[in-house]
């Protein structure tokens, strides 16, 4: 079996060679995958002029992906809902996608060192068995601290498709979804501890 995410990645853009490397345990951790033949993965990153704990009060919100998320028309969860690994949520994603609707579990929410991820697990979609994982960063820029958020996932390559076709368009719609979260988390007002 192949690992997504060799230790011979390319330094991302904006990223120097020195924060790369400080983030490879992490990236061991929580972005490295066993993939099947019929599998594929990508990690990919944003860098945000933002601090992380701005950027993470955004993403950690399971409930409210429509805040950066571009593709979702509306979430929605049980009245009961809380915060926890296990909980769901059903999403409604905008027409034009090959997608109508996908239903998702929270599989990790770690607030002191910034992990998120989630599996979809039904819904009208073709991206099956796909899970990601997201982590929220701080890198210090000129005296402020930025933020880089790595998201990582591993998805089933559909019958018909080529690994690149599905590789690329998962990369399109999670970096799109990275770059309004980066103009989402620089609109909000910089805390004083900056």
């Amino acid at each position: 079996m192949e690992k997504g995410v060799p230790s011979t990645t390319p330094v991302p853009p904006g990223l120097t060679q020195e924060e790369f490397q400080q983030l490879q345990p992490m990236i061991r951790e929580f972005h490295t995958y066993t993939l099947t033949p019929s599998q594929c993965s990508s990690l990919l990153t944003q860098l945000i002029h933002a601090p992380p704990q701005t950027v993470w009060s955004v993403v950690r919100r399971f409930d409210q992906p429509q805040i950066y998320k571009h593709f979702i028309k509306s979430c929605t969860v049980k009245p009961e809902f809380t915060m926890t690994v296990g909980e769901t949520r059903d999403v409604n994603v905008i027409s034009g996608l090959p997608a109508a609707t996908s239903t998702e579990r929270l599989d990790i929410l770690d607030d002191e060192r910034r992990v998120t991820g989630f599996s979809i697990i039904g819904g009208e979609h073709r991206l099956r068995n796909y899970k990601s994982v997201t982590t929220v960063h701080g890198v210090e820029r000129d005296g402020e601290m930025w933020s880089v958020v790595l998201e990582s996932y591993v998805v089933d390559v559909p019958e018909g498709n080529t690994e690149e076709d599905t590789r690329l368009f998962a990369d399109t719609v999670v970096k799109l979804n990275l770059q309004k979260l980066a103009s989402v988390a620089q609109a909000m007002p910089r805390e004083a501890t900056s």
